[in-house]
């Protein structure tokens, strides 16, 4: 059986060498490139396609989420495995609508992470801790509260944001002024109790309401 070849991208040496310590005691997993920046990550995708990307979210230069983003966009089919010191809300939907296979934090033991790139190699999609799946729970219940409260015209709107629209798209789909997509938007993030678009989206998908 190959091994799971993995690129670890991160500038904190010292955290650079703890995870590589139980990574090389993985016999199913290789480490085939370090990065200390994003630029740098995205040049080692290119050059040894690596399976996983475990990558720090607070990098110089090119951030983890933009890392994660122009992945998605080149339709790479390396599987990152989001990585930071933060549970914020904006981070973990962000990062995971981004195209990131999980996310963690640094806190995980040695055993969680291993899991999760095991999980992440395998294909399995949104591979988050139980610690961070409980937190993600309590703001999916608060969104559900609003769930029903979306009227038909901002359900079309969700649907066209999930799928990626702009506002002059969902405009000139729907046959709606821009700033009438951008009222309907406002309503739904106020019902949804979120703040983005991409947090729109994630809990939409999430909760079956597209």
């Amino acid at each position: 059986m190959s091994k799971i070849r993995i690129v670890l991208a991160d500038d904190h040496p010292i955290t650079r060498e703890g995870i590589k310590k139980f990574l090389s005691d993985a016999s199913d997993i290789e480490l085939v490139g370090e990065a200390t920046d994003g630029k740098q990550a995205l040049y080692l995708i290119d050059e040894v396609h690596p399976d996983v990307l475990l990558l720090d979210m607070e990098m110089p230069g090119i951030k983890g989420l933009e890392v994660a983003r122009q992945l998605k966009e080149a339709d790479s089919p390396v599987r990152v495995l989001a990585l930071s010191t933060y549970d914020d809300k904006h981070y973990i939907f962000g990062l995971l609508a981004a195209g990131a296979s999980g996310y963690l934090t640094k806190e995980e033991v040695p055993a969680s992470i291993l899991e999760a790139v095991r999980g992440v190699a395998r294909g399995e999609r949104g591979w988050v801790s139980r610690r961070i799946a409980a937190i993600m729970s309590a703001w999916t219940q608060e969104g559900d509260e609003a769930e029903s409260g979306l009227t038909e015209r901002e359900s079309q709107v969700l649907r066209l944001v999930v799928d990626g629209k702009t506002n002059q798209e969902i405009g000139y789909e729907l046959g709606i002024s821009q700033k009438t997509v951008e009222k309907h938007l406002e309503s739904v993030f106020a019902k949804l109790n979120v703040s983005s678009r991409v947090e729109a989206a994630v809990l939409a998908v999430r909760n079956g309401l597209v």
